[in-house]
């Protein structure tokens, strides 16, 4: 009665009140459907702290489940925060979701002049004596091509603790493998190129 007093319009007031309502309603879209997204990933479980999961370009290990984000922490220290919405919109990769077994694949290529039964074994003994790599399921080797300068294989081993980071155990395989083909003497080609010279200008 007051405002019909004054005079005032409140058409204008009406059309701003509107639009102000839908600018509140579109900025708080994402905030509600990650929400929404954070109560669907603690109802499931299908992401769960102390998990390693892979999203896009992040790896690490799931820290907490917020509100609004998904902490993971990676192996160089750094903390992503992802969106609990992108998680449920894009493809993951859990490596801990039904079993925490990843295995590990270690490529090695030896010279074609190498003993291949040895080089094969002394492969396996570097997977077993890495602390970390299970004895069940056990390390295998296999054959995988014959490239330009080397026969080329894969480790394959197994762990059971991916939170503790897996570039590390192909690392330490790696090292034990060095030093066991220069004791046995193992070659491990490069690349190499030879030049045949037909003919010299001048006949020489």
């Amino acid at each position: 009665f007051g405002i019909d007093v004054l005079g005032i319009d409140l058409t204008a007031f009406a059309v701003f009140s509107g639009a102000l309502g839908l600018a509140v309603g579109f900025g708080l879209q994402k905030t509600v459907g990650n929400l929404i997204a954070g109560i669907i990933l603690l109802m499931d479980r299908s992401i769960k702290p102390g998990d390693v999961i892979v999203v896009g370009d992040s790896f690490g290990q799931v820290n907490k489940i917020g509100v609004r984000a998904v902490s993971v922490i990676t192996r160089d220290g750094k903390e992503h925060l992802i969106p609990n919405e992108n998680l449920m919109t894009e493809e993951v990769e859990n490596w801990s979701y039904s079993d925490k077994n990843v295995r590990v694949r270690v490529p090695v290529g030896v010279a074609y002049s190498s003993d291949l039964k040895l080089a094969q074994e002394l492969m396996l003994r570097a997977a077993k004596e890495s602390p970390r790599v299970l004895t069940s399921p056990k390390p295998n080797v296999w054959l995988t091509d014959f490239g330009d300068s080397a026969v080329n294989h894969e480790i394959l081993c197994w762990i059971n603790d991916p939170e503790g980071g897996v570039g590390n155990v192909r690392s330490d395989v790696l090292n034990r493998l060095w030093f066991l083909f220069k004791e046995h003497g193992i070659e491990i080609p490069f690349p190499q190129q030879d030049v045949w010279v037909k003919s010299l200008p001048g006949g020489e």
